[in-house]
Formats: C-alpha cells, sequence, structure tokens
C-alpha cells in the first residue's frame, strides 16, 4: 500500500496526506455479512451525554469479521480485498469450498485468488490460521487469541504484528505490538503474517471536515477550560495546567493505572515498553 499527495488546489488538499487505495480491488460489500450500525452520539439510553466529543458522522453499516477461523480444513479462495470503514486494516471475502463466505482481516501481501486454509493441517503461510503449538518460532503473526475458542482479540489494526519467540510446555512465548513479552496457551489460534494497510499512520486528513466524517467533534483542551470544568484549566494568560491529569483527576503521563494483583500478572514475561 502506497500513500498518495494531492496537488494543493484547496487548502484542505495542501496538506493532505491519504492512501491511494491500490489494494483495494472492490468497492460493494458483501449483502448477506452487513449489519445495521445506529449511532449514540456518545447519548445513554436516557438521552443524557456520557461521552464527550461524539456526534455526527457517515452513515456505517458493520461488516460481520470471522475472528475465529473455526472451519478447520475446508479451503477457502480470497475473492476481494475491501475497505472497512469500522477499522483501520483492510478486509478480504473468502468463499469456502462448501459455498459459504466471510470476511477476515486482510494480511499484508494476501492477493485476490490465492487459497488459505486453518487448523492443524495448515502450512505456515500468509492468511492461514493456526494454533501456537505449529507456528514455526520466530514466525510473524497476528489476529491471535488469548483463550482457546474466543476469537482473535490481539494484533488486529493496521500493520500491526506479534512475533511468536519460543515455546515453554502448555504455554507460547509471544511479543506483543507494545513491546509486552507474555505466555498464551499453545492451544490458541494466531494468523500468518502482518495486518494489511501499514502506512495507515502517516496519513493526514488535511482538513478538520474530514475528522467530521468519521463521527469526532471538536475536542476542547483542558488548559483552555476553567477550573471548574477540568484539574488543569484556569489561570492567568496561558498558564501550562500543572500536572497532567484526567478530568477526574487521575494523573497522566507515565502513571501506571493497571492493577498491580490482577491475575493475569503471571503470564507477563517483560512489560510494555513506555
Amino acid at each position: 500500500m502506497a500513500l498518495k499527495k494531492l496537488r494543493p488546489l484547496t487548502p484542505g488538499q495542501r496538506f493532505k496526506l491519504v492512501s491511494d487505495n491500490a489494494d483495494i480491488t472492490h468497492d460493494k460489500p458483501e449483502k448477506s455479512l452487513l449489519v445495521p450500525v445506529k449511532k449514540s452520539g456518545g447519548r445513554d439510553n436516557t438521552g443524557k451525554m456520557t461521552m464527550r466529543y461524539i456526534g455526527g458522522g457517515h452513515k456505517q453499516q458493520y461488516r460481520i469479521i470471522d475472528f475465529k477461523r473455526d472451519k478447520a480444513g475446508v479451503p477457502a479462495t480470497v475473492k476481494t480485498i475491501e475497505y472497512d470503514p469500522n477499522r483501520t486494516a483492510r478486509i478480504a471475502l473468502v468463499v469456502y469450498a462448501d459455498g459459504e463466505k466471510r470476511y477476515i482481516v486482510a494480511p499484508n501481501g494476501l492477493q485476490v485468488g490465492q487459497k488459505i486454509v486453518s487448523g492443524k493441517d495448515a502450512a505456515p503461510t500468509v492468511g492461514n490460521a493456526m494454533y501456537l503449538s505449529d507456528i514455526p518460532l520466530g514466525t510473524v503473526i497476528h489476529n491471535i487469541e488469548l483463550r482457546p475458542g474466543q476469537g482473535a482479540i490481539m494484533a488486529r489494526s493496521a500493520g500491526s504484528y506479534a512475533q511468536l519467540s519460543a515455546r515453554d510446555g502448555k504455554y507460547a512465548i509471544v511479543k506483543m505490538p507494545s513491546g509486552e513479552t507474555r505466555m498464551i496457551l499453545v492451544t490458541c489460534m494466531a494468523t500468518i503474517g502482518s495486518v494489511s494497510n501499514a502506512d495507515h499512520n502517516l496519513e493526514i486528513s488535511g482538513k478538520a471536515g474530514r475528522t467530521r466524517w468519521q463521527g469526532r467533534r471538536p475536542r476542547t483542551r483542558p488548559v483552555a477550560m476553567n477550573p471548574v470544568d477540568h484539574p488543569m484549566g484556569g489561570g492567568e494568560g496561558r498558564a501550562s495546567g500543572g500536572h497532567p491529569r484526567s478530568r477526574k483527576g487521575l494523573p497522566s503521563k507515565g502513571y501506571k493505572t493497571r492493577y498491580p494483583k490482577k491475575a493475569s500478572n503471571k503470564y507477563i514475561i517483560e512489560k510494555r515498553k513506555k
């Protein structure tokens, strides 16, 4: 995937840097895999705003993604690579040998017409889903389960990947995208390769309106607020705001919020980098 810089014909295009969408092969989603999404505008069931800076945005439909890859041994053919408004990565429509259609998160390098498979008999090639017990050490993986049969919950966003470092008994040691090294049961599944659309973090929207299309409203800086509204508000002139903290007074910028006695701490070998 490459980025496209536009000619500055308008102020909004001067700094705009967007995907050229060369990897997308189809622009109409599979209707049988769509479900409607209702926007809340940040309001709860009584209509009260509980999340600020949310509202508007383009109408979207959710694409049902197969994160479990539970059709073991049944080969599938990649039919299309598509854009998904609900995630940063590309998605791929795959058609199984029995005729069933499913969406998967498209890994980098997946091509239309390519055959993929999941389960014990799969080879460690891009797009195949395998158990951590069968994946060769040092392999780059994504879409990782944390509990067997749960479905992938880790390394799913654009460009992210983890690496299988070692195996120790019933656990595999995986280096996560955050830099954390942790143990995961070898009976969990993962997909070979890294997630597509790796240049997503380099995109520049170019104008405020494009952010509004994504459903985000303007965010007020805490130091621009009054003391009644935020702990960092108030002061004469352009005051820095003191120690950075949240609206409820919880410190940020390095303050640890993870519960020190959390049960899963025993599975973490090396904490994530700051």
